[in-house]
């Protein structure tokens, strides 16, 4: 049985994110401090909340670092909405750094259309990178998945594998890179497909 530890730094939609992963196999502990880290096969990174209270959140418990050096060492991360966006060095959102693991930057949706911010609800998710594959196997290109978000990801990296959505104008909605993954949207809200991914996420990159 796969063991994941779940990152939980005072906040984020763990109960959701916990029973999927149950359900789909998993043994999920809570990691709270690094050293609850031990044993675990994949480290996943439920994100709600804002950027400067994550950040401080980590930086304080010492689980800044630990993602630094669990993602550097090549090992499996799963990270969700935010646990997408600390990945990257700073956001519009706060003012805090955050981990700069990936070159690229967080800004807020900015809308010349009735379309609302947050955007929530269902959207489609496409990606163009034969490397997304293996990972997406049993998804179709254009699926829906569940979002709720005010900002993105914005200027990344050309080398990154994308995942990309649509609102109003495309924005990237996930990022694949050596052993980890991280998207925008909630695979642990978005039924059988996010399942799904959370499944090919355990049976590919562990």
């Amino acid at each position: 049985m796969k063991k994941v530890g779940v990152i939980d730094y005072g906040t984020g939609n763990l109960c959701s994110v916990v029973k999927a992963f149950e359900f789909i196999g998993a043994n999920v502990s809570l990691i709270r401090t690094p050293n609850e880290s031990s044993n675990i096969d994949a480290l996943v990174f439920p994100g709600q909340g804002t950027f400067d209270q994550c950040m401080a959140s980590l930086v304080k418990t010492g689980l800044d670092t630990f993602i630094q050096r669990w993602i550097e060492d090549g090992k499996p991360y799963f990270g969700i909405c935010l646990g997408l966006q600390v990945l990257f060095a700073q956001s519009e959102e706060g003012n805090r750094r955050g981990l700069g693991i990936l070159e690229g930057r967080v800004k807020r949706f900015s809308m010349n259309s009735e379309c609302k911010i947050p955007h929530m609800g269902w959207n489609s998710v496409n990606w163009n990178d034969n490397l997304m594959d293996g990972l997406m196997t049993g998804i179709e290109k254009g699926d829906k998945f569940y979002f709720v978000h005010s900002y993105h990801v914005s200027d990344v990296k050309s080398t990154l594998s994308i995942l990309s959505t649509s609102y109003e104008y495309e924005f990237i909605s996930g990022v694949k890179f050596e052993n980890s993954i991280a998207t925008q949207f909630h695979p642990e809200k978005s039924q059988e497909k996010g399942l799904k991914l959370y499944r090919n996420f355990l049976e590919k990159m562990i």
